[in-house]
């Protein structure tokens, strides 16, 4: 081998251990974080109803370095680490607690997250978040909800115009009943027909007939004086019942 054979080599060698220096050592696989559970986010929230923020924050340590940009797990951070009044801000308004409600009921409805409800607890300087007992006043950040408007009162409908009473007709007067014609013959014999009543007892029916007679015959004086008799006995019956 002569000399230019072994520069070629010496150079090639060379080459080989500075490209091997530049590569450097395999990197090593980077095990995946396991993934984050509801529960354990639920058991930090439950711990800080209790009341027991050391404990929570225990839990919550391991679960930041697993998952350190969880915006759950940053908001119960928060929570234990900020000043509420910073982070709810420093307006609010006094609410009467109700009863069977809880402080996380109220911070979903009343800031839109139940995880806030730590940060509502100490707002309003409560040890025990669990042990709220209704008729608690409780200052809620923020300004309070509106009313709901209420739906205009309906116009009562204008009654129909009443129909025009009708005119009062005059009534028509009865014809006055026809006076009998005189019948002599007639007379008579309902003179004799209330006389026989009369005789039998029949006093009413007598007193009838006799006027009867004495209507057919106006002037025929016996039957008048008949018809007075008969009148008086039934005045005397009548006296004796």
């Amino acid at each position: 081998m002569n000399h230019r054979s072994l520069l070629r080599l010496a150079a090639f060698a060379s080459l080989a251990a500075l490209a091997a220096c530049a590569k450097g050592p395999a990197p090593q696989p980077v095990a995946a974080p396991a993934p984050l559970a509801e529960s354990e986010i639920e058991a930090v929230q439950a711990l800080l109803m209790q009341g027991d923020r050391k404990g929570a924050e225990k839990s919550l340590k391991p679960l930041l370095k697993r998952a350190p940009m969880h915006p759950k797990l940053q908001l119960l951070r928060d929570s234990i680490a900020g000043d509420p009044k910073e982070l709810l801000g420093p307006t609010n308004y006094p609410y009467t607690v109700r009863a069977g409600e809880t402080i996380e009921q109220l911070a979903e409805r009343l800031l839109g997250n139940r995880l806030k409800a730590y940060q509502l607890a100490r707002y309003n300087d409560l040890a025990n978040p669990s042990a709220l007992a209704a008729g608690t006043i409780l200052r809620i950040p923020g300004s309070p909800p509106r009313p709901r408007p209420q739906p205009a009162p309906e116009r009562p409908s204008r009654p129909a115009p009443a129909a025009p009473r009708p005119k009062a007709v005059a009534p028509t007067p009865a014809p006055a009943p026809a006076k009998p014609v005189a019948n002599p013959a007639a007379a008579q014999r309902a003179r004799s027909a209330g006389l026989a009543a009369l005789n039998r007892g029949a006093v009413r029916q007598a007193v009838g007939l006799l006027q009867r007679a004495h209507a057919l015959d106006p002037g025929n004086a016996v039957i008048l004086r008949d018809l007075q008799r008969a009148q008086r006995i039934a005045a005397t019956v009548r006296a004796r019942q």
